[in-house]
């Protein structure tokens, strides 16, 4: 072919504009890294990013509402109803860790972050950063790296395409998890875990790509799609990589027996990351496994339907079981987080689409679910931001106890929050789970609904156990955790988190008909 006859790709630049916003957006944040002075550093990068995300954010809602639906640049990514709705979930998840990871009044005028990640901790370097006041503002761009990546995975419409923003988002996250400034060892032992089990799994995905391209002769969904129906390559190799590409999607979701880093990665991460990986990384890792089971893999349904539910099982009894015990309201959380994964599994299982009758489909109830948990999981960490003890953040349970009688504001938010969790009625979080559950039981699913809500019946005693610390007991000796003053930054996450909380679960009917007008993948 000579370079005459090579079609030149057609760009589609206003449907890109919120990718290309953030990629520049992030790019610009390195450079002003470089040429800015220290002490302008921390507003204007806080100030890019955040105008960087609400633009985003803007574009992608122009786009959604003129009803730009189609596949673009060129077939590898899907502009599509769930697709909009993710980013846009997304992009709301990245607009409130903008402002968590921005917050310095609750630590006394610092960050969340270490002076001097790359250095020793306890080191002389470390000691003469945090003396002369360093900050790592870089953690802004890496921030605007990450949520590219993700917007790029929940869209991708092929695997290469899928693999390469699956790293993109990934590598600053295991950065992030490193640059705690209290508990440095935890913390850099968090992010090396994550970074090999996740280079791990990564493996396995890549292993999967090659597998079912070489089953289907092509790595876009459609082929993968036409390849099922045509059935004429050895089906060993299509059964081989759909479990390789589950296990690299499953690690992201945080799903059993893929769910190792979860309790470790939250607790030592800087909890600015880790109330942005909680919600973050399991939208967009949630995205890409509906489309890539419902759009490539849709015809092998009933093969891998029954792994995913077993999965689901596991991972909702991990989850709840092993949650009773934890003593760390953060590890308390990542247990939680995997009982959430598996609820949501539960609806990925049934497959079902949307009925005359009202029912919302199974793309439709997991959208909703995600953005009920993602307001919840938000504010609940901004909340424990808040929550200290000794200059540090009080993660114990025991340091919460007697916290609504000194701070009832506080616990009485909280408590909002870990209802919501728990699935109680009148919060977002209820209606989330009665339309999950809803969809998996349309689905021929009802034993799974059986677990699922034994399952959130033990979970909830662990959140209830939160509660009744902070409301019935005392607070024991020497452990008496205090309320720090905060900045607007963590004042608007929590107080937007509660409203939503509250009005998803009152009045969620408008939400519920644009998730599940939402729900149709193109093809």
């Amino acid at each position: 072919m000579s370079l005459l006859e090579i079609k030149v790709p057609d760009m589609e630049w206003l449907l890109e504009a919120p990718l290309i916003t953030l990629l520049v957006g992030a790019t610009l944040g390195v450079l002003f890294e470089a040429v800015i002075p220290r002490g302008y550093r921390y507003h204007t990068q806080s100030g890019l990013a955040a105008l960087v995300t609400v633009t985003a954010l803007g574009l992608t809602l122009y786009n959604w509402a003129g009803g730009q639906f189609k596949i673009i640049a060129p077939g590898s990514i899907a502009l599509d109803g769930p697709a909009y709705f993710f980013w846009s979930l997304l992009l709301l998840a990245g607009l409130g860790a903008v402002a968590l990871f921005a917050e310095r009044t609750v630590a006394g005028g610092v960050s969340a972050f270490a002076a001097s990640a790359a250095t020793v901790p306890g080191s002389p370097l470390e000691r003469e950063a945090e003396r002369q006041e360093h900050e790592h503002t870089e953690i802004f761009p890496l921030l605007l790296f990450s949520l590219f990546g993700m917007l790029l995975f929940a869209a991708a419409n092929d695997l290469l395409t899928l693999f390469v923003a699956l790293e993109i988002f990934s590598l600053p996250l295991y950065l992030l998890c490193g640059m705690a400034r209290r508990r440095r060892w935890l913390s850099q032992e968090a992010a090396l875990k994550y970074f090999l089990l996740g280079a791990f799994s990564s493996a396995f995905f890549l292993f999967g790509v090659a597998l079912l391209y070489g089953y289907a002769a092509s790595f876009s969904y459609a082929g993968v799609a036409q390849a099922i129906v045509e059935d004429q390559a050895p089906r060993v190799l299509l059964l081989a990589g759909l479990v390789m590409v589950a296990v690299g999607l499953l690690f992201k979701v945080g799903a059993v027996p893929f769910h190792a880093w979860t309790p470790d990665v939250y607790t030592g991460a800087p909890t600015p990351v880790t109330g942005f990986m909680a919600i973050a990384t399991k939208t967009a890792a949630v995205a890409a496994l509906l489309r890539v089971f419902y759009v490539a893999l849709g015809g092998a349904r009933w093969d891998w339907q029954p792994v995913i539910a077993a999965v689901a099982v596991a991972t909702m009894v991990v989850g709840a079981v092993v949650g009773l015990v934890q003593q760390d309201i953060k590890r308390l959380l990542a247990y939680s987080s995997i009982a959430h994964a598996g609820f949501i599994l539960t609806g990925l299982v049934a497959a079902v689409g949307a009925t005359s009758q009202g029912g919302v489909s199974s793309v439709g109830s997991i959208a909703f679910y995600l953005l009920a948990y993602g307001f919840a999981t938000l504010g609940g960490f901004g909340i424990i931001t808040m929550v200290r003890r000794a200059g540090g953040e009080a993660n114990g349970i025991a340091a919460w106890q007697g916290l609504g009688r000194t701070n009832p504001l506080i616990a009485g938010i909280m408590t909002l929050f870990l209802l919501s969790f728990a699935g109680i009625p009148l919060t977002a979080g209820f209606v989330g789970k009665l339309v999950v559950f809803a969809a998996a039981w349309r689905g021929g699913y009802g034993w799974l609904v059986l677990v699922a809500v034994i399952a959130s019946l033990v979970a909830a005693f662990f959140y209830l156990r939160v509660v009744v610390a902070m409301w019935f007991k005392g607070a024991e000796r020497g452990e008496r955790g205090t309320v720090a003053e905060a900045s607007g930054w963590t004042w608007a996450v929590v107080a937007v988190a509660a409203v939503a909380t509250v009005v998803l679960g009152l009045v969620p009917g408008s939400i519920l008909d644009l998730a599940a007008g939402a729900a149709q993948f193109i093809r």
